[in-house]
């Protein structure tokens, strides 16, 4: 499943989250491409890069699992 998140201040709490998913979480690249959140290597990649700010605007991400699909949906419900 597709999804856009919004407005993430608690990047901490985000990565939490997405290690707790059983599948890929996968963010879209601007440049085309992505990259599966859940690989430690790819969570320091995108905190220098992405996150730089301290807060996210906006992600592109896609699941291959409805599980991990609520499970993020109730994150952004509960407050990002």
């Amino acid at each position: 499943m597709r999804m856009k998140i919004k407005n993430i201040s608690n990047i901490d709490k985000f990565f939490d989250v997405v290690n707790q998913c059983d599948g890929a979480v996968e963010l879209s690249l601007p440049e085309g491409g992505s990259v599966n959140l859940k690989s430690k290597l790819s969570q320091y990649f995108s905190m220098a890069t992405v996150f730089s700010n301290g807060s996210i605007k906006e992600l592109d991400l896609t699941t291959h699992s409805s599980k991990d699909s609520e499970r993020l949906i109730q994150y952004m419900v509960q407050g990002c």
